[in-house]
Protein backbone atom coordinates (compact mmCIF):
# COMPACT_ATOMS: atom_id res chain seq x y z
CA UNK A 1 0.00 0.00 0.00
CA UNK A 2 1.16 3.38 -1.00
CA UNK A 3 1.12 6.26 1.48
CA UNK A 4 -3.04 7.46 0.62
CA UNK A 5 -4.51 10.93 1.96
CA UNK A 6 -8.05 9.15 3.33
CA UNK A 7 -10.23 10.83 5.94
CA UNK A 8 -10.36 14.51 5.02
CA UNK A 9 -6.46 14.66 4.23
CA UNK A 10 -5.18 12.13 6.97
CA UNK A 11 -2.33 9.66 5.48
CA UNK A 12 -2.13 6.10 6.25
CA UNK A 13 1.02 4.26 6.41
CA UNK A 14 1.46 1.28 3.56
CA UNK A 15 3.37 -1.83 4.82
CA UNK A 16 7.19 -0.97 5.48
CA UNK A 17 10.44 -3.12 6.62
CA UNK A 18 13.27 -2.30 8.86
CA UNK A 19 16.25 -4.20 10.13
CA UNK A 20 17.62 -3.48 14.11
CA UNK A 21 20.19 -6.16 15.83
CA UNK A 22 17.74 -7.95 16.62
CA UNK A 23 16.03 -9.02 13.51
CA UNK A 24 14.37 -7.90 10.25
CA UNK A 25 10.84 -7.00 11.08
CA UNK A 26 7.72 -6.48 8.74
CA UNK A 27 4.71 -3.90 9.41
CA UNK A 28 1.54 -4.10 8.78
CA UNK A 29 0.13 -1.03 7.10
CA UNK A 30 -1.34 1.39 9.71
CA UNK A 31 -1.55 4.90 10.68
CA UNK A 32 1.08 7.52 9.91
CA UNK A 33 2.23 8.74 12.62
CA UNK A 34 1.90 7.44 16.72
CA UNK A 35 -1.84 7.25 17.84
CA UNK A 36 -1.17 10.84 20.24
CA UNK A 37 -0.89 12.86 17.03
CA UNK A 38 -4.79 11.70 16.06
CA UNK A 39 -6.57 12.74 19.68
CA UNK A 40 -8.44 15.55 18.54
CA UNK A 41 -10.05 13.06 15.89
CA UNK A 42 -13.76 12.00 16.64
CA UNK A 43 -12.40 7.81 16.27
CA UNK A 44 -9.47 8.33 18.97
CA UNK A 45 -11.13 9.18 21.83
CA UNK A 46 -9.44 8.61 24.64
CA UNK A 47 -11.57 6.22 26.42
CA UNK A 48 -13.35 5.12 23.08
CA UNK A 49 -10.82 2.26 21.57
CA UNK A 50 -14.41 0.60 19.73
CA UNK A 51 -14.25 4.25 17.59
CA UNK A 52 -10.71 3.17 16.53
CA UNK A 53 -11.13 -0.09 16.11
CA UNK A 54 -13.84 0.27 13.88
CA UNK A 55 -11.85 3.32 11.93
CA UNK A 56 -9.25 0.85 11.44
CA UNK A 57 -11.59 -2.01 10.35
CA UNK A 58 -13.28 -0.13 7.96
CA UNK A 59 -9.74 1.46 6.19
CA UNK A 60 -7.15 -0.68 7.05
CA UNK A 61 -8.75 -4.55 6.99
CA UNK A 62 -7.63 -7.52 8.29
CA UNK A 63 -4.44 -6.22 10.03
CA UNK A 64 -3.32 -2.82 10.91
CA UNK A 65 -1.06 -1.12 13.10
CA UNK A 66 0.10 1.81 14.66
CA UNK A 67 2.45 3.04 17.86
CA UNK A 68 1.79 4.54 20.91
CA UNK A 69 4.40 5.71 23.21
CA UNK A 70 6.90 3.53 21.01
CA UNK A 71 5.10 0.51 21.04
CA UNK A 72 3.75 -1.65 18.15
CA UNK A 73 0.64 -2.12 18.58
CA UNK A 74 -1.33 -4.20 16.22
CA UNK A 75 -5.20 -4.95 15.45
CA UNK A 76 -6.34 -8.27 14.14
CA UNK A 77 -10.05 -8.23 12.31
CA UNK A 78 -10.09 -11.81 11.24
CA UNK A 79 -10.95 -14.70 12.50
CA UNK A 80 -7.82 -16.51 10.85
CA UNK A 81 -5.95 -14.10 13.28
CA UNK A 82 -7.52 -14.31 16.00
CA UNK A 83 -7.23 -18.42 15.75
CA UNK A 84 -3.25 -17.77 15.72
CA UNK A 85 -2.86 -15.73 18.73
CA UNK A 86 -5.54 -17.44 20.61
CA UNK A 87 -4.73 -21.18 20.00
CA UNK A 88 -1.74 -22.03 17.23
CA UNK A 89 0.52 -19.22 18.63
CA UNK A 90 -0.41 -18.85 22.11
CA UNK A 91 2.67 -19.92 23.83
CA UNK A 92 4.23 -16.29 21.68
CA UNK A 93 2.02 -14.79 23.86
CA UNK A 94 1.09 -12.81 27.75
CA UNK A 95 -1.38 -10.33 29.51
CA UNK A 96 -0.56 -7.04 27.80
CA UNK A 97 -0.52 -3.82 29.41
CA UNK A 98 -3.91 -3.05 29.90
CA UNK A 99 -5.14 -6.26 31.72
CA UNK A 100 -1.36 -6.84 33.03
CA UNK A 101 -2.61 -3.07 34.74
CA UNK A 102 -5.48 -4.41 36.37
CA UNK A 103 -3.42 -6.88 38.94
CA UNK A 104 -3.51 -3.66 40.87
CA UNK A 105 -7.12 -4.74 41.83
CA UNK A 106 -7.32 -8.58 41.13
CA UNK A 107 -3.88 -9.61 41.63
CA UNK A 108 -2.61 -13.30 40.34
CA UNK A 109 -6.28 -13.92 39.50
CA UNK A 110 -7.80 -16.24 36.58
CA UNK A 111 -7.97 -13.17 34.39
CA UNK A 112 -4.43 -11.24 35.06
CA UNK A 113 -2.27 -14.16 35.59
CA UNK A 114 0.02 -15.62 32.93
CA UNK A 115 1.51 -19.50 33.09
CA UNK A 116 2.62 -21.21 35.27
CA UNK A 117 0.33 -19.42 37.75
CA UNK A 118 -2.73 -19.26 35.35
CA UNK A 119 -2.75 -23.04 34.87
CA UNK A 120 -2.49 -23.82 38.43
CA UNK A 121 -5.70 -21.33 39.05
CA UNK A 122 -7.29 -23.33 36.41
CA UNK A 123 -6.70 -26.44 37.73
CA UNK A 124 -7.90 -25.81 41.34
CA UNK A 125 -11.43 -23.55 40.04
CA UNK A 126 -12.60 -25.89 37.12
CA UNK A 127 -14.22 -28.49 39.18
CA UNK A 128 -16.72 -25.72 40.65
CA UNK A 129 -17.36 -25.00 36.66
CA UNK A 130 -18.16 -28.63 35.98
CA UNK A 131 -21.01 -28.95 34.16
CA UNK A 132 -22.63 -31.41 36.77
CA UNK A 133 -21.70 -28.66 39.24
CA UNK A 134 -23.20 -26.36 37.32
CA UNK A 135 -26.40 -27.63 36.11
CA UNK A 136 -26.77 -28.50 40.29
CA UNK A 137 -27.31 -24.10 40.41
CA UNK A 138 -30.17 -23.91 37.88
CA UNK A 139 -33.05 -24.59 40.67
CA UNK A 140 -31.53 -21.69 42.75
CA UNK A 141 -31.16 -19.25 39.68
CA UNK A 142 -34.66 -19.77 38.97
CA UNK A 143 -35.85 -19.48 42.53
CA UNK A 144 -33.82 -15.85 42.94
CA UNK A 145 -35.23 -14.98 39.47
CA UNK A 146 -38.94 -15.74 40.10
CA UNK A 147 -38.58 -13.63 43.72
CA UNK A 148 -37.25 -10.57 41.71
CA UNK A 149 -40.45 -10.97 39.20
CA UNK A 150 -42.96 -10.99 41.85
CA UNK A 151 -41.43 -7.84 43.53
CA UNK A 152 -42.09 -6.21 39.99
CA UNK A 153 -45.17 -3.97 39.87
CA UNK A 154 -47.25 -3.66 36.81
CA UNK A 155 -46.95 -0.34 34.69
CA UNK A 156 -43.47 0.62 36.96
CA UNK A 157 -40.78 1.82 35.33
CA UNK A 158 -37.10 0.35 36.16
CA UNK A 159 -33.70 0.81 34.95
CA UNK A 160 -32.94 -3.03 33.25
CA UNK A 161 -29.08 -2.90 33.83
CA UNK A 162 -29.68 -1.97 37.68
CA UNK A 163 -31.99 -4.45 37.95
CA UNK A 164 -29.73 -6.87 36.33
CA UNK A 165 -26.92 -6.33 37.99
CA UNK A 166 -28.80 -6.82 41.18
CA UNK A 167 -30.04 -10.38 40.39
CA UNK A 168 -26.74 -11.60 38.61
CA UNK A 169 -25.15 -10.41 41.97
CA UNK A 170 -27.18 -12.24 44.18
CA UNK A 171 -27.18 -15.26 41.54
CA UNK A 172 -23.59 -15.32 42.37
CA UNK A 173 -23.38 -14.83 45.91
CA UNK A 174 -26.20 -17.53 46.18
CA UNK A 175 -24.59 -20.26 43.64
CA UNK A 176 -21.09 -19.72 43.35
CA UNK A 177 -20.62 -18.23 47.61
CA UNK A 178 -23.72 -20.14 48.89
CA UNK A 179 -24.08 -16.56 51.30
CA UNK A 180 -26.73 -13.57 50.65
CA UNK A 181 -26.75 -10.88 49.50
CA UNK A 182 -25.55 -9.15 52.94
CA UNK A 183 -24.02 -5.79 53.78
CA UNK A 184 -20.76 -7.90 52.56
CA UNK A 185 -22.41 -8.28 49.48
CA UNK A 186 -23.29 -4.96 48.86
CA UNK A 187 -20.38 -3.54 49.73
CA UNK A 188 -18.13 -5.52 46.96
CA UNK A 189 -21.27 -4.02 44.62
CA UNK A 190 -20.57 -0.66 45.67
CA UNK A 191 -16.55 -0.64 45.55
CA UNK A 192 -16.59 -2.35 42.39
CA UNK A 193 -18.79 0.26 41.05
CA UNK A 194 -16.88 3.10 42.26
CA UNK A 195 -13.62 1.44 40.60
CA UNK A 196 -15.17 1.25 37.19
CA UNK A 197 -16.09 4.75 37.57
CA UNK A 198 -12.22 5.58 37.29
CA UNK A 199 -11.20 2.77 35.36
CA UNK A 200 -10.26 5.04 32.13
CA UNK A 201 -7.71 6.88 34.78
CA UNK A 202 -6.21 3.99 35.98
CA UNK A 203 -5.55 2.47 32.57
CA UNK A 204 -4.10 5.57 31.20
CA UNK A 205 -1.99 6.81 34.03
CA UNK A 206 1.89 5.53 33.08
CA UNK A 207 2.74 2.67 35.70
CA UNK A 208 -0.09 3.20 37.77
CA UNK A 209 0.71 0.83 40.40
CA UNK A 210 4.27 2.37 41.59
CA UNK A 211 2.99 5.97 42.23
CA UNK A 212 -0.76 4.26 43.92
CA UNK A 213 0.73 5.44 47.21
CA UNK A 214 0.64 9.08 45.54
CA UNK A 215 -1.64 12.08 46.79
CA UNK A 216 -3.55 11.97 43.48
CA UNK A 217 -7.29 12.21 43.58
CA UNK A 218 -7.87 9.34 41.30
CA UNK A 219 -5.43 7.15 43.04
CA UNK A 220 -6.51 8.07 46.39
CA UNK A 221 -10.11 7.24 45.79
CA UNK A 222 -8.54 3.75 43.83
CA UNK A 223 -7.22 2.90 47.23
CA UNK A 224 -10.13 3.96 49.54
CA UNK A 225 -12.25 1.25 47.44
CA UNK A 226 -9.49 -1.58 47.22
CA UNK A 227 -8.87 -1.23 50.81
CA UNK A 228 -12.50 -1.90 51.84
CA UNK A 229 -12.97 -4.71 48.77
CA UNK A 230 -9.84 -6.12 50.55
CA UNK A 231 -11.32 -6.21 54.03
CA UNK A 232 -14.77 -7.58 53.03
CA UNK A 233 -13.28 -10.49 51.05
CA UNK A 234 -10.95 -11.43 53.58
CA UNK A 235 -13.17 -11.45 55.90
CA UNK A 236 -15.86 -13.88 54.27
CA UNK A 237 -12.54 -16.06 53.77
CA UNK A 238 -11.70 -16.08 57.31
CA UNK A 239 -15.34 -16.73 58.46
CA UNK A 240 -15.40 -19.54 55.95
CA UNK A 241 -12.15 -21.16 57.23
CA UNK A 242 -13.37 -20.67 60.99
CA UNK A 243 -16.47 -22.56 60.34
CA UNK A 244 -14.86 -25.54 58.36
CA UNK A 245 -18.22 -26.52 56.78
CA UNK A 246 -17.96 -27.59 53.42
CA UNK A 247 -21.17 -26.21 51.47
CA UNK A 248 -20.66 -27.65 48.43
CA UNK A 249 -19.53 -24.14 45.96
CA UNK A 250 -16.62 -22.41 44.40
CA UNK A 251 -15.44 -21.11 47.85
CA UNK A 252 -15.20 -24.42 49.74
CA UNK A 253 -14.05 -25.65 46.83
CA UNK A 254 -11.11 -23.22 46.70
CA UNK A 255 -10.72 -23.78 50.55
CA UNK A 256 -10.37 -27.29 49.92
CA UNK A 257 -8.24 -27.78 47.02
CA UNK A 258 -4.71 -29.19 46.43
CA UNK A 259 -2.41 -28.78 43.53
CA UNK A 260 -0.60 -32.05 42.18
CA UNK A 261 1.59 -31.50 44.77
CA UNK A 262 -0.59 -31.23 47.48
CA UNK A 263 -0.21 -27.52 48.27
CA UNK A 264 -3.28 -25.32 48.98
CA UNK A 265 -3.93 -21.76 47.62
CA UNK A 266 -2.37 -19.25 50.13
CA UNK A 267 -4.99 -16.73 51.71
CA UNK A 268 -3.43 -14.30 49.44
CA UNK A 269 -4.33 -16.63 46.43
CA UNK A 270 -7.75 -17.06 47.78
CA UNK A 271 -8.65 -13.60 47.70
CA UNK A 272 -7.48 -12.90 44.43
CA UNK A 273 -9.61 -15.71 42.57
CA UNK A 274 -12.64 -14.73 45.08
CA UNK A 275 -12.68 -11.54 43.99
CA UNK A 276 -12.40 -12.05 40.28
CA UNK A 277 -14.74 -14.80 40.23
CA UNK A 278 -17.07 -12.77 41.90
CA UNK A 279 -16.54 -9.74 39.81
CA UNK A 280 -16.53 -12.21 36.53
CA UNK A 281 -19.64 -14.03 37.42
CA UNK A 282 -22.05 -10.97 38.00
CA UNK A 283 -20.73 -8.35 35.83
CA UNK A 284 -20.45 -9.80 32.70
CA UNK A 285 -23.88 -11.87 32.47
CA UNK A 286 -25.16 -8.88 33.83
CA UNK A 287 -24.44 -6.50 31.05
CA UNK A 288 -24.97 -9.24 28.43
CA UNK A 289 -28.59 -9.73 29.86
CA UNK A 290 -29.33 -5.99 30.31
CA UNK A 291 -28.60 -5.63 26.17
CA UNK A 292 -30.41 -8.99 24.69
CA UNK A 293 -33.85 -7.03 27.12
CA UNK A 294 -33.26 -3.88 24.93
CA UNK A 295 -32.82 -5.73 22.19
CA UNK A 296 -35.82 -7.54 22.76
CA UNK A 297 -37.96 -4.71 23.86
CA UNK A 298 -37.16 -2.99 20.49
CA UNK A 299 -37.74 -5.43 18.39
CA UNK A 300 -40.95 -6.55 19.33
CA UNK A 301 -41.67 -9.53 16.50
CA UNK A 302 -38.34 -11.75 18.33
CA UNK A 303 -39.48 -10.60 21.17
CA UNK A 304 -42.85 -12.29 20.89
CA UNK A 305 -41.77 -15.06 19.21
CA UNK A 306 -39.41 -15.90 22.36
CA UNK A 307 -42.77 -15.60 24.35
CA UNK A 308 -44.45 -18.15 22.54
CA UNK A 309 -41.23 -20.21 22.85
CA UNK A 310 -41.05 -19.88 27.03
CA UNK A 311 -45.30 -20.44 27.04
CA UNK A 312 -44.81 -23.57 25.14
CA UNK A 313 -41.68 -25.57 26.76
CA UNK A 314 -42.80 -24.24 30.49
CA UNK A 315 -46.86 -23.84 30.46
CA UNK A 316 -46.84 -21.41 32.77
CA UNK A 317 -44.80 -23.43 35.56
CA UNK A 318 -41.42 -22.57 36.92
CA UNK A 319 -38.53 -23.57 34.84
CA UNK A 320 -35.93 -26.88 35.37
CA UNK A 321 -32.49 -27.91 34.15
CA UNK A 322 -34.79 -30.17 31.79
CA UNK A 323 -36.05 -27.77 29.69
CA UNK A 324 -33.02 -25.94 29.33
CA UNK A 325 -32.19 -27.66 25.78
CA UNK A 326 -35.65 -27.20 24.66
CA UNK A 327 -35.25 -23.28 24.81
CA UNK A 328 -33.78 -23.16 21.70
CA UNK A 329 -34.94 -19.67 20.59
CA UNK A 330 -34.59 -18.34 23.68
CA UNK A 331 -31.13 -19.58 23.66
CA UNK A 332 -30.40 -18.01 20.48
CA UNK A 333 -31.89 -14.47 21.53
CA UNK A 334 -29.12 -14.06 24.15
CA UNK A 335 -26.33 -15.46 21.98
CA UNK A 336 -27.59 -12.39 19.39
CA UNK A 337 -27.87 -10.03 22.16
CA UNK A 338 -23.68 -10.91 22.81
CA UNK A 339 -22.94 -10.97 18.93
CA UNK A 340 -24.45 -7.22 19.02
CA UNK A 341 -23.04 -6.40 22.50
CA UNK A 342 -20.58 -9.19 23.99
CA UNK A 343 -19.32 -8.39 27.53
CA UNK A 344 -15.89 -9.40 26.86
CA UNK A 345 -15.54 -6.75 24.14
CA UNK A 346 -11.79 -6.93 23.13
CA UNK A 347 -9.22 -8.83 23.87
CA UNK A 348 -4.96 -8.08 24.30
CA UNK A 349 -1.91 -10.13 24.52
CA UNK A 350 1.80 -9.06 24.58
CA UNK A 351 4.12 -11.25 22.04
CA UNK A 352 7.07 -12.66 24.19
CA UNK A 353 9.24 -13.59 20.58
CA UNK A 354 8.78 -12.40 17.42
CA UNK A 355 5.63 -13.24 15.61
CA UNK A 356 4.60 -14.14 12.33
CA UNK A 357 1.17 -13.46 11.15
CA UNK A 358 -0.42 -12.30 7.55
CA UNK A 359 2.64 -12.01 5.54
CA UNK A 360 4.29 -10.11 8.47
CA UNK A 361 6.80 -10.26 11.07
CA UNK A 362 6.83 -8.13 14.66
CA UNK A 363 9.26 -7.88 17.12
CA UNK A 364 8.90 -9.19 21.29
CA UNK A 365 7.00 -6.77 23.22
CA UNK A 366 4.58 -6.19 20.31
CA UNK A 367 0.64 -5.26 21.73
CA UNK A 368 -1.96 -7.52 19.89
CA UNK A 369 -5.68 -6.53 19.76
CA UNK A 370 -8.70 -8.05 18.89
CA UNK A 371 -12.13 -7.14 19.52
CA UNK A 372 -15.48 -9.13 19.44
CA UNK A 373 -17.09 -6.24 19.00
CA UNK A 374 -15.80 -5.10 16.10
CA UNK A 375 -15.75 -9.09 14.42
CA UNK A 376 -18.86 -9.90 15.50
CA UNK A 377 -20.65 -6.64 13.32
CA UNK A 378 -18.83 -7.66 10.65
CA UNK A 379 -21.27 -8.40 7.43
CA UNK A 380 -18.48 -10.96 5.93
CA UNK A 381 -19.52 -13.21 8.24
CA UNK A 382 -23.20 -11.60 9.36
CA UNK A 383 -24.87 -10.31 6.53
CA UNK A 384 -27.10 -6.93 7.37
CA UNK A 385 -24.79 -6.90 10.90
CA UNK A 386 -27.13 -4.41 12.99
CA UNK A 387 -30.06 -6.29 12.35
CA UNK A 388 -31.28 -8.09 15.27
CA UNK A 389 -31.83 -12.17 14.37
CA UNK A 390 -31.48 -14.45 16.72
CA UNK A 391 -31.59 -17.12 13.68
CA UNK A 392 -28.32 -16.02 12.87
CA UNK A 393 -27.94 -19.33 15.66
CA UNK A 394 -29.23 -22.22 13.96
CA UNK A 395 -27.04 -25.12 14.07
CA UNK A 396 -26.69 -24.49 10.18
CA UNK A 397 -26.16 -21.43 10.47
CA UNK A 398 -22.88 -21.69 12.90
CA UNK A 399 -21.36 -24.24 10.78
CA UNK A 400 -21.03 -22.07 7.94
CA UNK A 401 -18.81 -19.57 9.67
CA UNK A 402 -15.64 -19.55 11.31
CA UNK A 403 -15.47 -20.26 15.02
CA UNK A 404 -13.60 -17.14 15.65
CA UNK A 405 -16.43 -15.19 13.91
CA UNK A 406 -18.28 -15.23 17.14
CA UNK A 407 -16.28 -15.48 20.32
CA UNK A 408 -17.88 -13.33 22.99
CA UNK A 409 -16.43 -16.19 25.29
CA UNK A 410 -12.60 -15.84 23.85
CA UNK A 411 -11.05 -18.75 22.80
CA UNK A 412 -7.97 -21.55 23.12
CA UNK A 413 -6.64 -22.29 26.63
CA UNK A 414 -8.07 -19.13 28.03
CA UNK A 415 -11.51 -19.35 27.27
CA UNK A 416 -13.78 -18.06 29.87
CA UNK A 417 -14.08 -20.94 32.61
CA UNK A 418 -17.59 -19.53 33.64
CA UNK A 419 -18.94 -20.14 30.10
CA UNK A 420 -21.16 -22.83 30.82
CA UNK A 421 -22.45 -20.62 33.98
CA UNK A 422 -23.47 -17.59 31.88
CA UNK A 423 -25.50 -19.47 29.35
CA UNK A 424 -27.38 -21.43 32.06
CA UNK A 425 -28.52 -18.07 34.15
CA UNK A 426 -28.98 -16.07 30.95
CA UNK A 427 -31.82 -18.68 29.12
CA UNK A 428 -33.21 -19.45 32.93
CA UNK A 429 -33.22 -15.76 33.79
CA UNK A 430 -34.57 -14.70 30.43
CA UNK A 431 -37.47 -17.59 30.51
CA UNK A 432 -38.31 -16.99 34.13
CA UNK A 433 -39.01 -13.28 33.45
CA UNK A 434 -40.53 -13.86 30.45
CA UNK A 435 -43.28 -15.68 31.75
CA UNK A 436 -44.63 -12.88 33.91
CA UNK A 437 -43.37 -9.66 31.97
CA UNK A 438 -42.75 -7.67 29.07
CA UNK A 439 -40.43 -5.04 28.99
CA UNK A 440 -41.59 -1.71 26.80
CA UNK A 441 -38.56 0.35 25.51
CA UNK A 442 -39.37 4.25 26.67
CA UNK A 443 -38.34 6.16 23.72
CA UNK A 444 -36.09 9.01 23.61
CA UNK A 445 -33.67 7.44 25.79
CA UNK A 446 -29.36 8.13 25.01
CA UNK A 447 -27.94 4.24 24.09
CA UNK A 448 -24.38 3.94 23.92
CA UNK A 449 -21.77 1.62 25.01
CA UNK A 450 -19.12 2.46 27.92
CA UNK A 451 -15.76 0.22 27.39
CA UNK A 452 -14.25 -0.21 30.72
CA UNK A 453 -13.82 -4.23 31.75
CA UNK A 454 -16.74 -5.49 29.92
CA UNK A 455 -18.96 -3.57 28.00
CA UNK A 456 -21.50 -1.69 30.48
CA UNK A 457 -24.61 0.76 29.22
CA UNK A 458 -23.22 3.96 29.40
CA UNK A 459 -26.97 5.79 30.56
CA UNK A 460 -29.37 4.18 32.67
CA UNK A 461 -31.96 1.92 30.28
CA UNK A 462 -35.39 2.84 31.64
CA UNK A 463 -38.16 -0.30 30.98
CA UNK A 464 -41.58 0.17 31.61
CA UNK A 465 -43.04 -3.06 32.78
CA UNK A 466 -46.54 -4.68 31.65
CA UNK A 467 -47.61 -8.07 33.71
CA UNK A 468 -48.57 -10.80 30.71
CA UNK A 469 -50.14 -14.24 30.75
CA UNK A 470 -49.62 -16.57 28.44
CA UNK A 471 -52.87 -18.75 30.05
CA UNK A 472 -55.34 -17.89 27.18
CA UNK A 473 -53.14 -18.30 24.56
CA UNK A 474 -53.46 -21.55 22.16
CA UNK A 475 -51.62 -24.43 21.01
CA UNK A 476 -52.17 -22.73 17.52
CA UNK A 477 -51.10 -19.29 18.32
CA UNK A 478 -47.93 -20.44 20.05
CA UNK A 479 -47.07 -22.69 16.35
CA UNK A 480 -47.90 -19.05 13.93
CA UNK A 481 -45.96 -17.23 16.26
CA UNK A 482 -43.08 -19.94 16.24
CA UNK A 483 -43.05 -20.70 12.83
CA UNK A 484 -40.11 -19.61 10.91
Amino acid sequence: MQDTDLDSGFAFKGAYTYTTKTGTWRIPPGLKRALPFYLHKPWARIGKPIRLFEYMAKHLGKIAHYRLFGIHIVFLNDPEYVREMLVNQNSSFVRERTIRRLKILLGEGLLTSDDPTHKRSRRIAAPAFHRQRINAYAGEMVRITAHTAERWHDGSTIDMNASMMSLSLEIVARTLFATEVDDDIREINEQTNQIMGIYNFLIAFPNAERFLHWPIPGLVKFRRARGKLDRVVNRIIATRKADGEDRQDLLSMLLLARDEDGSALSDEQLRDEVLTIFLAGYETTANALSWTWYLLATNPEVQERMYAEVAEVLANRPATLEDYPHLKYTTMVFAEGMRLYPPAWAMGRMSTEPVEMGGYRLPPGTHWFTSQYIIQRDERFFPDPLRFDPLRHTEEEKAKRDKFAYFPFGGGQRQCIGEAFAWLEGVLLLATLAQRWRMEWIPGQPVDVEEKITLRPRYPMQMRLHARSLAGTTAQDHAAILKV
